[in-house]
């Protein structure tokens, strides 16, 4: 197996922690815990990085030190866990989808280690917690400013694999154009891969040849195929608009650091981790937000999706979660 480590242990000072978000301020009260991330894909994946960048940000702050590997294989993954037990780390983050019922193993050998993993199952024992990734409220509201921009009314959405947390999200979309376009209609693909952009941008000229003219990239290479024929796209997890200023005009980010302080808290305090911590994900607790361009959306669309995020973050209005395979 060939393993990608790289090491950080830095701590912050005092000055600087005032300066911290507040998620991370009310989880730095303790010594720096020691965490280790296998990544099954490159950190450069716009998941991965996601929770990458939330691990170094912590690390900065002095919550953690942290290890990672990168581009671990299913069949090198549980290897990986149990090398990082076996030294010593206190929490080991992962991705455990294609590897539930092995990691889940690992778990139960390591008692003492907590172990928190993104899985489309449950929480198992006091050491094995969960999550799933919902920046589903933003791909709701990137939905709404999308619904009146398209001339032929189709829109697209190019994602990895059918699970839930990939279908929720698409589904999500498409629920926030239908909001303000009930008669709009949708093409789907799945290309079989988390980082293939290559394949990610032939779905998209698909889909675009097929009377797309808005896509919704669940995976990187979406906007270089809308690029490509000229047409719009909305961006997931990370902001593309830098990346593509004439082609991205939203993204649903995903904030992934108050589920990390959550997790780390729990371990500190001696708390059982084996809960599911999706929730962090979610608006409310600053764990997605809807990032736009003002100029590249009709400005009268704006107001209701507003009026829809204050209702999110207020609580009195949940944005669905449809796990279905979208068609």
């Amino acid at each position: 197996m060939t393993l990608t480590i790289t090491r950080r242990t830095m701590l912050a000072g005092a000055a600087a922690a005032l300066a911290l978000p507040a998620y991370l301020r009310r989880a730095h009260a303790q010594a720096a815990l020691r965490v280790a991330g296998v990544h099954a894909s490159p950190v450069e994946n716009a998941w991965n990085s996601r929770i990458h960048l939330a691990m170094q940000e912590a690390a900065g702050a002095g919550l953690i030190s942290y290890e990672f590997s990168e581009g671990v294989a299913a069949t090198d993954y549980p290897r990986a866990m149990r090398e990082y037990a076996d030294a010593g780390m206190q929490l080991i983050w992962g991705e455990s989808y294609a590897v539930e019922r092995e990691a889940r193993e690992v778990a139960t050998d390591y008692a003492d280690t907590a172990f928190l993993m993104g899985s489309s199952g449950g929480p198992q024992g006091d050491n094995f917690g969960v999550f799933g990734t919902r920046n589903h409220e933003a791909a709701f509201l990137a939905g709404m400013l999308a619904g009146t921009m398209s001339e032929s009314n189709v829109y697209g959405s190019v994602g990895g694999y059918p699970i839930p947390e990939v279908n929720l999200l698409i589904n999500a979309f498409r629920m926030g154009v239908s909001e303000v376009n009930p008669g709009a209609t949708f093409l789907n693909s799945f290309i079989g891969a988390w980082f293939d952009p290559a394949r990610a941008q032939e779905a998209a000229i698909a889909q675009i040849d097929a009377g797309a003219d808005i896509l919704f990239g669940e995976r990187i290479g979406t906007a270089d195929g809308a690029q490509a024929r000229g047409v719009k796209a909305i961006g997931s997890l990370i902001d593309y608009t830098p990346r593509y200023p004439d082609t991205v005009f939203a993204n649903a980010i995903w904030n992934y650091g108050p589920t990390i302080a959550a997790a780390v808290a729990d371990v500190q305090a001696g708390n059982p981790v084996g809960r599911d911590y999706t929730e962090y994900s979610f608006m409310a607790h600053g764990g997605n937000e809807l990032v736009y361009v003002k100029d590249m959306v009709p400005a009268g669309a704006i107001p209701a999706m507003e009026a829809r995020q204050a209702m999110i973050e207020a609580g009195s209005f949940e944005v669905p979660i449809d796990p279905a395979e979208p068609a």
